[in-house]
């Protein structure tokens, strides 16, 4: 009851987020026929890889070496697509669909632990930005794509938007609780509408 009583919402968000990029990277290496080891890795690096960066530069020990909560979360989601690998494999909008709400959770928390340590909020959002980010750019690198955050697709400037967000409501003090959830749902709002309605950036053309 009292490990209970000590869980933040952050740290459920964290996990959520763990779970549902682990679930992106599995369902992509599954895709490309990786062997179940191959698969893992891809899945787990998918969900820390971000938020690593992100320690390292706020110079903390990265957080899945604390608790090995997000290893076991990485494991389920392994499991859960090996269950219903032949739903997920055959649905093209299943890896849009965790990837943007690992996105939009993983935001919320690389803003609130950069803004808890009292950095200024431009460091704040660019740390969300990077923990949303960097696990999907090493995912796309382990599976031999060009990273999604690259292309023209509305993806880093979602998360942007969710840490502007953040950081205006923090500054007004808002309920966190509140402030969490919108963050979440701006930059998932934003992908979703981003692809129904073909939002993108301008490409940068050679010669």
């Amino acid at each position: 009851m009292e490990i209970l009583q000590n869980i933040r919402f952050v740290d459920i968000i964290e996990i959520l987020g763990t779970f549902a990029f682990a679930i992106s990277g599995i369902r992509l290496a599954s895709a490309k026929q990786f062997d179940l080891f191959g698969a893992f890795v891809v899945g787990f690096v998918t969900a820390i890889g971000g938020g690593t960066v992100r320690d390292i530069f706020l110079d903390v020990t990265p957080f899945w070496m604390l608790n090995t909560v997000y290893l076991w979360c990485s494991l389920a989601a392994l499991i859960f697509v090996m269950i219903f690998r032949k739903h997920l494999v055959s649905l093209n909008n299943t890896f849009f669909l965790f990837d943007s709400i690992g996105l939009g959770l993983f935001v919320v928390v690389g803003v609130e632990k950069t803004i808890f340590m009292d950095f200024e909020p431009w460091v704040a959002i660019t740390m969300g930005v990077i923990t949303g980010t960097v696990g999907g750019i090493l995912r796309d690198i382990f599976i031999n794509e060009i990273p999604l955050v690259f292309r023209k697709d509305i993806y880093a400037l979602a998360c942007v938007a969710g840490g502007v967000v953040f950081t205006v409501m923090y500054s007004v003090n808002a309920n966190m609780f509140l402030t969490e959830t919108m963050t979440a749902a701006t930059v998932i709002a934003i992908r979703l509408l981003a692809v129904k309605f073909h939002w993108h950036m301008p490409i940068v053309k050679g010669e």
